[in-house]
């Protein structure tokens, strides 16, 4: 185990907490509570006493490999100067015929510069095999480089694809779905999209709203969000406007939140865009999506959608029929 002492601060923070209900100042409580909580911690009152666990799964060390709990354990590369062209984040869990169709292909058409950074989000012991083999290859081609990132527990979708970005040095970051299969380069099309300053998020497949409850596929141009097959955007964005909300731990809808995150230039203001280009690439059985029940599918995405609600609302001006 990596962390397992409790800090002193968290520690005396606790006891302040305590004191502060036992005169019964909740406000003071709540606030230390709150403290508590975003340094990664969960406090549990017994009567009068109280425990201290951490919020997040440990941090494991395990057989050379450190198998991270939580996506801000994961060392940051977003301070350092960018270098190279894009850096693409894949999601590895339980199907190692997808990601190797995904990667096998990206590569082969991958431009030089090329960065591909794998979550391999506390996967199946077939796909865990699948990684070592990964991590103990030579790159097949000129600047192509590949890292993994291991959890110690499947963490959220938006939880992982957060801890891939923390390790991305260049100054485009493209999230890829494994059930993408490239047919050619699909890293410069996006890549020269976001050259454009006023494009805050590209992709290759895009969705349109006219009322921001629902939302149907478009043809490419100007949308209103990309999906999460494919979407790119700058890694100074993600530093500005990121972390990924990890309350979306299932992956539906994260897509639209993350594109008016990255868009939204205040009610009055002058938003970026989002824009669909084409791309040479095949789309194979989304694996999120058929994997889970439908009952339990349309559940965790309805309640991803109350997150897109919570915070635009009536944001309509994001979208493009608004124009």
């Amino acid at each position: 185990m990596i962390r397992t002492r409790i800090p002193d601060e968290i520690l005396a923070a606790a006891h302040a907490r305590s004191r502060a209900r036992q005169a019964r100042d909740w406000p003071e409580a709540d606030r230390l509570r709150g403290e508590i909580e975003a340094a990664g911690w969960r406090v549990v009152d017994r009567g009068t006493d109280f425990s201290l666990s951490p919020a997040n799964p440990p941090d494991v060390l395990d057989d050379g490999h450190v198998r991270y709990g939580s996506s801000a354990s994961v060392p940051s590369r977003l301070a350092e100067a960018p270098v190279g062209v894009a850096s693409v984040v894949v999601v590895a869990t339980d199907y190692p015929g997808d990601l190797e169709r995904a990667l096998s292909t990206l590569r082969e058409h991958a431009p030089d510069g090329l960065q591909i950074v794998v979550v391999g989000n506390d996967p199946s012991d077939d796909q865990a095999a699948a990684l070592e083999a990964l991590e103990a290859l030579e790159p097949g081609e000129p600047g192509v480089r590949t890292e993994v990132v291991w959890t110690s527990a499947r963490l959220g979708h938006a939880t992982a694809l957060n801890a891939g970005i923390r390790r991305a040095e260049a100054p485009i970051v493209v999230l890829l779905d494994t059930s993408v299969e490239s047919t050619g380069d699909v890293v410069t099309p996006v890549v020269r999209a976001l050259d454009d300053q006023t494009v805050a998020v590209a992709g290759g497949w895009g969705i349109r709203s006219t009322d921001l409850r629902h939302f149907e596929e478009a043809p490419p141009g100007d949308v209103d969000a990309i999906e999460g097959y494919l979407q790119a955007f700058r890694r100074a964005d993600y530093a500005e406007r990121g972390p990924l909300d990890e309350q979306f731990r299932f992956y539906r809808n994260l897509d639209i939140w993350w594109s008016l995150v990255l868009r939204d230039a205040g009610p009055d203001g002058q938003h970026r865009r989002a824009v669909a280009v084409d791309v040479p690439a095949v789309r194979h059985e989304h694996r999120g999506y058929a994997s889970v029940p439908p009952d339990e599918r349309d559940r965790l995405s309805k309640r991803n959608f109350y997150r897109i609600i919570d915070r635009f609302r009536e944001r309509r001006d994001l979208l493009v029929a608004a124009g």
